[in-house]
């Protein structure tokens, strides 16, 4: 006869939600906060922005929550913050990496961020990322807004015969929000790759031709699996590089965290603006 006791267990082993459940436990634990209230993903690029937009009030290393592992990628902290936001009470998940869909791990942890932060009580998440720009006036280190995007990974995090409207992923409400703050943002539809290696040019030509205008190999399985939760979602891309074919020179992961130094300070600022208000 089989144990119902051992059947429950196995069930919350293989069930994502119950994972982020566990895991928005143990962050409520060693924050000491009941509730978070925005989540924000900080991607390659963006990891010194993260210290203006408030106190950290807790640090937790990743490999110390259910379903987080370390930074696999040069340039992300693998810890995750609790930061109060401008003392309105109100706190931030901040996360200083994100497993990436080609570290080959299935879809599941790419998005178990997300949703962890949906059981923490969020309703809104920042997604950023670094990315290559496909026009010649987004020099390295300009923020985009990202309008929507083209997932090519040929996967999603939803599983069955859930339908999701991905009408408005990003919100237009949170956008109008980061363009009063700062008029001068642009926005672009991103377009997901699976990586880790660079696109090629003629993939760079086919991301425009079906109209992207940044690529990259994040965001999109992330905003869907946000969206599915009844997350928010703001996206906004450091272009680091101009993509394959419109750079004269060799694509490297080097020119990526040079790009997002010198653009720490205005994104860092923008970022707290932006938390401040949603």
């Amino acid at each position: 006869m089989t144990d119902p006791a051992a059947t429950d267990l196995d069930d919350r082993a293989t069930d994502p939600f119950a994972v982020a459940d566990a895991a928005a436990a143990v962050i409520r634990e060693r924050t000491g906060a009941d509730r978070h209230d925005v989540a924000l993903v900080l991607g390659s690029g963006w990891r010194d922005s993260a210290d203006l937009i408030g106190e950290t009030l807790a640090t937790i290393h990743n490999t110390d929550v259910p379903g987080f592992g370390r930074a696999a990628v040069a340039g992300h902290s693998g810890v995750m913050r609790s930061v109060s936001i401008g003392g309105t009470g109100r706190r931030a998940l901040v996360y200083g990496t994100r497993t990436h869909y080609y570290e080959g791990e299935g879809v599941r942890p790419v998005v178990h961020g997300i949703r962890t932060a949906a059981a923490a009580g969020c309703t809104t998440v920042v997604i950023t990322n670094g990315c290559g720009g496909l026009r010649p006036e987004w020099a390295p280190g300009t923020p985009v807004l990202i309008s929507d995007h083209i997932n090519l990974t040929a996967t999603s995090p939803i599983e069955g015969p859930t339908f999701v409207d991905l009408t408005e992923v990003y919100s237009l409400r949170l956008r109008a929000i980061a363009k009063a703050i700062d008029p001068t943002l642009d926005e672009g539809v991103y377009v997901q790759f699976r990586g880790p290696h660079y696109e090629t040019p003629a993939e760079v030509r086919m991301a425009k031709l079906i109209g992207g205008d940044l690529v990259g190999m994040s965001t999109s399985l992330e905003a869907i699996a946000a969206r599915q939760s009844g997350l928010e979602v703001l996206g906004i891309s450091l272009v680091t590089n101009a993509a394959a074919g419109y750079s004269e020179t060799p694509l490297h992961h080097d020119e990526v965290l040079e790009a997002g130094r010198a653009a720490a300070d205005r994104c860092g600022r923008l970022l707290a603006d932006v938390v401040g208000r949603i």
